[in-house]
């Protein structure tokens, strides 16, 4: 078990290690990768990946889109290599403005932003605020709207309950020693993922800084205002969900294409809540589908 995981020892040999970097905005340390310079005029792609994964969950896709995207890939607050935020702020808000501030200091203006799981809501949210001017957000199974119905919030306090608790990020960082155990909880999103992928999640868990910022996530996650808000939604919104997602439900996106006009849902079959990991070169060919068309829109 680990407190904060350091670069030089955990991250040794982390996918895509050469577009590293670290930058300070908002106040905490991020660790980004990310490709592109002041002279490329291509569009520029923010990829924010979902509670309690870090940019190793683009391991393949980044290498991949780069060819036609400037890519800025952060590891969200708190998660892998990127500093400790207050505790507010993994909050939705807090974590969309965090966002922000990281793209003014890179002096990057997203395009479009690709988001996985609370990825996808983080997304949104900064488009919904004015802090982003994209055409296109890309929702990888996205964590839209409340989950659990009417018991959902009995769900967020118990998380909150656990997150105040300053033994349970060590208690679970300890339990992940196990490999077993990790393998177990990825297998819950009904996704099927190579060992490089599990390798990574598995340093990742063992940092009790990394679920406690997890933990704290789930904890502060209110989607009320997102869901009444998402209808004001003004760039193009293609939901993509995975017959096998265990995590979050086709349903939901359906609900959310309903509240979104123009938006367009495409399922895909046999794959999980990790799909973007399974099938990478897919989910590249159906975003870079999706760009062209958006891209053409006046």
């Amino acid at each position: 078990m680990v407190g904060r995981l350091d670069f030089a020892v955990d991250g040794a040999d982390w996918p895509n290690r050469d577009l590293s970097r670290f930058v300070a905005a908002g106040g905490i340390r991020w660790h980004v990768q990310e490709t592109g310079d002041a002279e490329d005029d291509r569009p520029v792609a923010l990829m924010l990946h979902g509670t309690g994964a870090a940019t190793h969950s683009w391991h393949a896709m980044l290498p991949d889109l780069a060819e036609d995207f400037q890519i800025v890939a952060p590891d969200l607050p708190g998660h892998g290599f990127t500093g400790q935020p207050a505790q507010a702020q993994l909050s939705l808000t807090g974590m969309a403005m965090l966002c922000a501030r990281l793209i003014k200091t890179l002096g990057k203006r997203p395009n479009l932003i690709i988001g996985h799981s609370a990825g996808a809501a983080i997304a949104a949210r900064m488009c919904l605020d004015g802090a982003v001017d994209a055409k296109a957000v890309i929702s990888l199974g996205g964590a839209l709207l409340p989950l659990g119905g009417p018991r959902g919030g009995f769900y967020a306090v118990g998380a909150k309950l656990f997150a105040l608790n300053p033994l349970t990020p060590r208690l679970f960082a300890w339990r992940a020693r196990n490999p077993d155990v990790v393998s177990e909880l990825l297998g819950r999103t009904g996704s099927e993922i190579d060992p490089e992928a599990l390798r990574c999640y598995s340093i990742l868990a063992r940092s009790s800084n990394h679920a406690g910022a997890a933990l704290g996530m789930m904890a502060n996650w209110d989607l009320q205002a997102l869901a009444r808000d998402l209808p004001g939604l003004k760039p193009g919104l293609l939901l993509v969900t995975a017959e096998k997602d265990r995590m979050i439900p086709a349903s939901y996106a359906e609900r959310v294409h309903a509240l979104v006009p123009g938006s367009e849902l495409v399922n895909l079959d046999g794959l999980g809540h990790l799909a973007h990991e399974e099938a990478p070169a897919k989910i590249c060919g159906m975003i870079r589908d999706f760009w062209r068309k958006t891209d053409r829109r006046p």
